[in-house]
């Protein structure tokens, strides 16, 4: 009994540790690596993989394009029929391709700083046509001035430049002029000083920014975060699903309906409802009022194809198609760094056309129309080389500790059962 006694005891005490060392220690062990892995790589510092990555990507970010070409401008113009649209594109240009500039360290406040140079390089391979590809589109010029002139008075003189110039309602421009700009007839002939260079994108050789982002040294989890920037609307996104980019585990996040909601649903956007006949006493949703970023002109921005939008923001419209597939925003981020491997972001640019009674060019329009010029999606993927490295670095290395723990334990294990067996052999030898 004695024998049989100092066995149990032995085994027990034996199991215990085991139980202790590889069931107690370990995992904490491993979660010690992983942070230090992530903080080592992750934070936007000199000398991490993810400063370098972040001054200039190596991933190619490009921008799709496709025009809303009118097929029935007379028929709107004359008698306010619905305008029918035919989607055009996609045409894709190369963007976000030049280093940051401007970067500046805060350590105090644990942010970067830094500005973004635009630039874009057409892509034909990647486009249905031409910069030369000419559309008729909504004349920008014209559909402003009821919004940047109200008094019946002054349009009555704007209205003399429209129709010395031949202007109307709707043009034919090229995707080059639309996109990049071009000199207006009208506003070219106005006797004082204006600007006469219009585009949707117009101007666009500047840099974009300031921008103050957080470098995650003090919380890993804020790591690229703006804190600030000058000038634009901050979005967020909510969780979609888990899935699977190039061998690397993400978490889909996505655009929700609620960003472009209502002030009612969403009082966020309160500031993004600046009238309140057209908008219903802001109870239409779907579309926001970004005039005060355009120098007070007409322009919304909505999902491509007013996804999530009122219904009566697209009755007067039609060729419109909406689905979430192909017209929702993402971005797939890596939940251990938080690193976007992945995004695609899709917005449409509309402006608010209304009756001018003073304006020839208006004066047949018996309603609103939030008319859809083009809409966008600027998308980026982790390039098959730098998924590699990522796997390698980051995603690898946390395989690998899972790899050693299993070994360990089953090292455990097997340490567990050759003292079980003494244990079984101890006690048959005291039976005996």
């Amino acid at each position: 009994m004695g024998c049989d006694r100092n066995c149990g005891l032995i085994a027990g005490a034996v199991t215990g540790a085991l139980m202790a060392v590889f069931g107690g220690i370990l995992m904490p062990v491993g979660d010690i690596l992983i942070e230090k892995t992530v903080k080592k790589e992750a934070v936007l510092e000199e000398g991490t993989i993810a400063f370098k990555s972040w001054v200039k990507t190596g991933t190619e970010v490009y921008r799709q394009v496709w025009i809303f070409d009118v097929q029935n401008p007379e028929e709107v113009a004359v008698n306010s029929s619905k305008i029918k649209v035919k989607q055009r594109g996609p045409y894709t240009y190369r963007v976000r391709y030049l280093a940051k500039e401007n970067i500046t360290h805060d350590s105090e406040t644990h942010t970067v700083s830094f500005l973004q140079p635009n630039g874009a390089i057409f892509e034909p391979s990647l486009s249905v046509g031409t910069e030369n590809d000419t559309f008729t589109v909504l004349n920008l010029a014209v559909a402003a001035v009821p919004h940047l002139y109200p008094s019946a008075f002054v349009q009555i003189i704007v209205n003399i430049f429209i129709k010395k110039s031949n202007s109307s309602m709707f043009q034919k421009r090229t995707l080059k002029e639309l996109l990049w700009g071009y000199k207006d007839p009208f506003l070219s002939l106005i006797p004082y000083p204006v600007p006469t260079t219009v585009g949707v994108f117009y101007p666009y050789n500047t840099a974009d920014g300031v921008y103050k982002v957080f470098n995650g040294k003090d919380d890993i989890s804020k790591v690229a975060i703006i804190d600030t920037y000058k000038g634009k609307k901050s979005f967020y996104a909510v969780f979609g699903a888990e899935i699977n980019l190039k061998g690397i585990p993400v978490y889909r996040f996505i655009l929700p309906s609620l960003a472009f909601a209502s002030p009612l649903q969403n009082p966020d956007n309160h500031c993004f409802c600046t009238e309140k006949i057209i908008s219903k006493n802001c109870t239409l949703y779907g579309v926001l009022d970004i005039g005060k970023c355009k120098d007070g002109k007409p322009v919304y921005i909505s999902l491509p194809h007013f996804l999530h939008a009122s219904p009566e923001i697209a009755e007067p419209v039609e060729g419109l198609s909406p689905n979430e597939e192909e017209h929702s925003t993402y971005l797939d981020v890596e939940p251990i760094t938080g690193f976007t491997l992945q995004f695609a972001k899709r917005l449409q640019i509309n402006v608010l056309v209304k009756p001018g009674k003073s304006i020839g060019a208006l004066k047949g329009l018996k309603q609103n129309y939030m008319v859809p010029v083009l809409w966008l999606n600027e998308t980026g993927t982790i390039g098959d080389e730098k998924a590699e490295l990522f796997r390698n670095q980051v995603t690898g290395k946390i395989e690998l500790l899972g790899l050693v723990e299993m070994i360990l334990i089953s090292v455990g294990a097997v340490m567990f059962t050759a003292f079980m067996i003494s244990y079984c052999a101890c006690r048959l030898k005291s039976v005996e």
